[in-house]
């Protein structure tokens, strides 16, 4: 994803660049926080797991295909989509009016 062109970044990912990188700082501190309660560490870095999820919401791919894409059962793949929405959503940078 680094090589990639900041047009052909945003047509793969649906984000900017600079989005990506603000979500990717959001995750990473709000893991850091859940990591401090202990847990089995993630097998796949920060930046697959928000792409993971940008490409389930993009391209309403099934939990099954996005997981097989990446190696990991379905439902890890539940699991890390529903806590990236949820961490999201709650932060005000990102936060849905309503």
């Amino acid at each position: 994803m680094k090589d990639y062109k900041e047009e052909d970044f945003r047509r793969l990912s649906g984000v900017k660049r600079r989005t990506f990188e603000r979500m990717i700082g959001i995750l990473e501190e709000a893991e850091q926080k859940k990591k401090a309660s202990g847990g089995k560490a993630n097998i796949l870095c920060m930046e697959d797991r928000l792409l993971m999820t940008l490409e389930y919401l993009r391209k309403y791919r099934t939990y099954f295909h996005v997981a097989s894409s990446y190696g990991i059962s379905e439902s890890s793949c539940y699991r890390n989509i529903k806590w990236i929405e949820d961490t999201l959503v709650k932060h005000p940078d990102f936060r849905l009016p309503g």
